[in-house]
């Protein structure tokens, strides 16, 4: 495992990161799922030590996965142990059998304690703020929240989980004040959007976490038109089947560098990303073993020819593809 600097702390994450979403389960919020189905602990457990193993140092959750059935799984298993990084996330909220959003100091010194409590940890490594909006930024208590509960102890470093599509508001935010140390953001072979970000934000010190590098696994290559998921699984709505035919056709030109890589789409995908220097790390949802050695091993850097490729591709060819998926929430 290589390990990158996160931005200007010390803190050294492996480049291959536990997305800890997944294990979670199949939770829901009155009729809308927020997981990924259903989840076997006994399975994530293995995952999870199995991750050590590959030495995995950087593991990333929050308190809506699972309703904090993910925290509390981390929690059990790893939250004591020192040398470990746990990130979490704060802002979204299930209240009253709907989804909702919630960046008031109040609420969020109240969720970071809980937070604290299902981790079983004293300070929180990373705390962020779960794809708040400009308009909560502006507000300032959020900020407030997270200055002082990084004054007392309770959190290491903060920062900001960017809007899916449109970072560049938020982001543009945080990087004038230079209050927050980190952005996690989207970046895979579809969504290049926040690349302009990237770019920026490195300069400027801050660490960056890459969230979806596979598209929810829509990048993994063992999507078509006859697949299906429960009525738990988030992708349900979102990885139609004219979503899936759109992306397994233009990205074609892409697929054929596994030939010249001898790789996996996986190993491509997640190449791809860590191919950009600015990436502090990569977060791949993990679940099981198996997804562990997948996202794990054969990893390497792209010829800069190649990303110049998928860089057109995404300006290009991808357009319509990140279209359909923007359609879809």
């Amino acid at each position: 495992m290589i390990y990158r600097k996160f931005g200007t702390t010390d803190l050294l994450v492996s480049e291959i990161g536990f997305g800890a979403w997944a294990i979670g389960g199949g939770a829901m919020i009155g009729k809308t799922a927020i997981g990924w189905g259903n989840s076997n602990d006994e399975e994530s457990k293995k995952a999870i030590h199995f991750s050590l193993d590959a030495g995995i140092n950087f593991f990333d959750t929050a308190d809506i996965y699972g309703l904090g059935h993910s925290e509390r799984l981390l929690g059990k298993l790893i939250g004591k142990d020192k040398e470990l990084i746990i990130a979490t996330k704060v802002g979204n909220v299930s209240r009253n059998e709907q989804f909702t959003v919630d960046y008031s100091k109040a609420y969020i010194l109240k969720a970071c304690e809980e937070s604290l409590k299902r981790l079983q940890k004293d300070t929180i490594d990373y705390y962020q703020l779960h794809t708040a909006r400009l308009a909560h930024l502006q507000d300032g208590e959020c900020l407030d929240a997270m200055q002082q509960l990084q004054k007392e102890g309770k959190i290491r470093y903060w920062g900001i989980s960017l809007n899916t599509f449109e970072p560049l508001p938020e982001a543009n935010f945080f990087i004038q004040q230079q209050k927050a140390v980190g952005f996690q953001l989207v970046l895979n072979l579809i969504n290049q959007t926040a690349i302009p970000v990237i770019k920026n934000a490195a300069q400027n010190g801050f660490g960056i976490i890459a969230r979806m590098p596979l598209q929810f696994g829509l990048l993994t290559g063992k999507f078509d038109h006859d697949f299906s998921f429960p009525d738990n699984d988030h992708r349900k709505n979102r990885l139609t089947i004219p979503v899936i035919e759109a992306a397994n056709s233009a990205l074609n030109p892409v697929w054929d560098l596994c030939s010249k890589y001898q790789c996996s789409k996986t190993q491509l995908a997640l190449s791809y990303i860590l191919s950009y220097p600015e990436i502090s790390t990569v977060i791949p949802g993990i679940r099981t073993k198996t997804h562990v050695q997948l996202n794990t091993q054969g990893l390497f850097k792209l010829d800069p020819k190649d990303m110049v490729m998928i860089e057109q591709l995404g300006l290009n060819e991808l357009v319509p593809v990140l279209d359909l998926i923007k359609q879809q929430g």
